[in-house]
């Protein structure tokens, strides 16, 4: 993780961690030595968060969810597998009795505080680099995006790969965009270089359904 994340943060450098959990890519993007703004709604994660980096200067902690809007937004939860709790009902839907997804039962939900990436960034600076992890929700986190940001990563999966072309389009919107992506849990790039828009989405969509999810960066060209 972070020999990956090493190619993107150098020391200094300001990265958001949206959909931030427990704090794993937190964590990595410390010990390279950036700051930053973590992003958690839920509550039993975030209090991890503030016992494992409440006392750390370079971090600053968000207990909320990014979308398109400011004020609030209705969480669906799991509570035995609480890193697929999700803003996204098509997400939950589209996981119902699909392979791989057996068993996961989203038997709570909460109203929890909503922000943008647009309020971060005026209140916190432009990031360096943006992880967003949120479950099927990551078109909604990137439509709260009005400027083009240098690096970014969006989670994907499988079962909902028509919210690939809803990010690469919103981003085309923003700017010129190469892209490169990580299957699973590798932290390895699967391209040498980045390649566009359009052969991202061809290689998503050929991918077998066990693939599950992957994480996809984008590098941009020019505003």
């Amino acid at each position: 993780m972070d020999a990956l994340y090493g190619t993107l943060l150098s020391p200094g450098d300001l990265a958001f961690d949206i959909g931030a959990h427990v704090g794993d890519r937190t964590s990595c993007f410390r010990r390279l030595g950036a700051r930053v703004v973590a992003l958690e709604p839920q509550p039993l994660a975030y209090r991890v968060l503030r016992l494992l980096h409440g006392r750390d200067d370079a971090v600053v902690l968000v207990q909320a969810a990014c979308t398109e809007h400011e004020g609030t937004v209705r969480m669906m939860i799991n509570s035995a597998n609480p890193t697929v709790s999700t803003a996204s009902r098509q997400f939950t839907e589209a996981a119902d009795g699909a392979g791989g997804w057996q068993g996961q039962i989203w038997d709570d939900a909460i109203d929890v505080p909503a922000t943008t990436l647009d309020a971060l960034i005026s209140r916190h600076g432009e990031p360096h680099f943006t992880k967003i992890d949120v479950e099927g929700y990551e078109a909604n986190v990137l439509a709260g995006l009005s400027r083009p940001l240098k690096t970014l990563s969006f989670e994907f999966t499988t079962i909902q790969r028509e919210v690939v072309p809803m990010c690469l389009d919103r981003l085309a919107g923003l700017g010129t965009y190469h892209f490169n992506l990580s299957l699973g849990e590798t932290q390895s790039f699967m391209f040498e270089n980045a390649i566009p828009a359009d052969d991202l989405k061809d290689y998503v969509f050929a991918l077998p359904q066990e693939a599950n999810s992957g994480d996809i960066y984008a590098f941009l060209q020019s505003a």
